[in-house]
């Protein structure tokens, strides 16, 4: 997330490509480095206004020396709007939707010098997306500054000072644990990997009632619209995961120059819709990826030049909102890879993905050495067992052969 500080206008970008902040949305603050109050807000306005008893007649809007911002509502009085303004917090991934990945308001601040020398940037920046996770960086000033086109397009004008803040997400920081899961299948192998054990935790509603739904239970909808509805706690389906987000990847089909997968993602949660998610997989194949049906993807190029991790993202109005969990819980997709000869294998699990994040947040794996391989009757060892075969068909024929060539010289004599 890039903060710009505008010397006549304050925005919030959303500027990581597969991270979006979902509701009750962003929250924002800082720490004044000086005396200065908030006089007034547009497009936002902060939690509280703090003790401005010292002020008569006009009262700011905020006299906090550590304000915290959000966003208005959609809907707000057209006076206090700005563009980019008034989404309730709510922003896209930049690779989504760049248009509502952008957050604006001003503010009109008090007691912070009228020059470059006087005005000094804020410092000790947070941001809740909405929980703990982001780390802020200082402020650190931009030359150029910003410039601002008119809406006609016909007048450009410049901020006196810009700053730059960035803010990186970190799941450690925001001390969650894994939000989803993987399990793998495939063609070739019976064998079904599911997610691993615990992975987002361990089922025990002896020590802690409630703390997911079995699926056939007599009381699931009463539970699901009890007084917890509405909380952004997950309520799970109870399984040996306990995820509310659970990705399959199946290795669907195998042609001559092509190969297919299937994804199926899967809310577990009863209590979340998934609005605009996203899913970003890490496989060296998508370098040649051909196809993907019912989904949108963009290829990241985190390293340049080698392209082996892209974000997928539902269709809109078709299938960009993942439903709560039950018949209509899950969207799907399928991919197809134009085959490599120089690195294409079904061998010890490459078919498999290496990494895969769910709305940013890092999948649990099952371990590599319980991915599905190929079994003993694989197609390099078939050519082998073929050729013994028709070496035993060959000498049972020549057998057969000088069997009947024989009884029938005996039988002339």
């Amino acid at each position: 997330i890039t903060i710009k500080w505008d010397i006549t206008q304050w925005t919030a970008d959303g500027y990581i490509k597969y991270r979006h902040i979902q509701a009750p949305g962003w929250h924002l603050g800082w720490a004044w480095t000086k005396k200065e109050v908030i006089w007034g807000m547009m497009g936002a306005q902060t939690i509280e206004q703090g003790d401005c008893s010292q002020f008569k007649g006009n009262i700011p809007h905020c006299c906090r020396r550590d304000p915290t911002t959000v966003d208005l509502l959609p809907g707000a009085p057209n006076g206090m709007q700005v563009g980019n303004c008034c989404k309730g917090g709510v922003l896209s991934s930049w690779v989504q939707d760049p248009v509502n990945a952008v957050a604006s308001f001003q503010i009109t601040v008090g007691r912070s010098g009228t020059s470059n020398r006087t005005v000094k940037a804020p410092k000790n920046f947070t941001l809740k997306a909405p929980g703990p996770g982001y780390t802020c960086g200082a402020a650190q000033k931009v030359k150029p500054p910003t410039k601002f086109i008119s809406p006609d397009g016909r007048r450009t004008t410049q901020a006196h000072v810009t700053w730059d803040v960035i803010c990186t997400y970190s799941q450690f920081v925001a001390q969650r644990g894994p939000a989803c899961c993987v399990a793998l299948s495939s063609f070739y192998n019976e064998t079904i990997v599911d997610c691993p054990k615990c992975s987002c935790g361990c089922q025990n509603n002896i020590t802690n009632p409630g703390s997911c739904v079995e699926v056939n239970s007599p009381y699931l909808a009463s539970v699901v619209n009890g007084p917890g509805k509405g909380s952004s706690t997950p309520l799970v389906r109870c399984s040996p995961h306990m995820c509310p987000i659970k990705v399959h990847w199946h290795v669907k089909a195998n042609y001559r120059d092509y190969w297919r997968v299937k994804i199926t993602i899967s809310n577990w949660n009863y209590r979340t819709n998934y609005s605009q998610w996203n899913l970003v997989v890490q496989h060296p194949n998508f370098d040649n990826v051909t196809t993907i049906f019912s989904f949108n993807y963009k290829a990241l190029n985190p390293y340049g030049v080698i392209n082996d991790t892209a974000m997928l993202w539902g269709l809109k109005y078709y299938n960009d909102l993942l439903m709560v969990a039950g018949p209509n819980g899950n969207v799907q997709s399928e991919l197809l890879f134009r085959k490599d000869p120089s690195t294409f294998t079904f061998e010890k699990g490459w078919g498999f993905p290496r990494r895969i994040y769910f709305n940013g947040e890092s999948c649990v794996m099952p371990q590599p050495d319980l991915y599905p391989w190929l079994p003993s009757s694989s197609p390099r060892l078939t050519k082998t067992a073929f050729l013994a075969l028709a070496i035993v068909a060959c000498a049972m024929v020549a057998f057969l052969y000088n069997h009947l060539v024989l009884d029938k010289y005996c039988g002339k004599s």
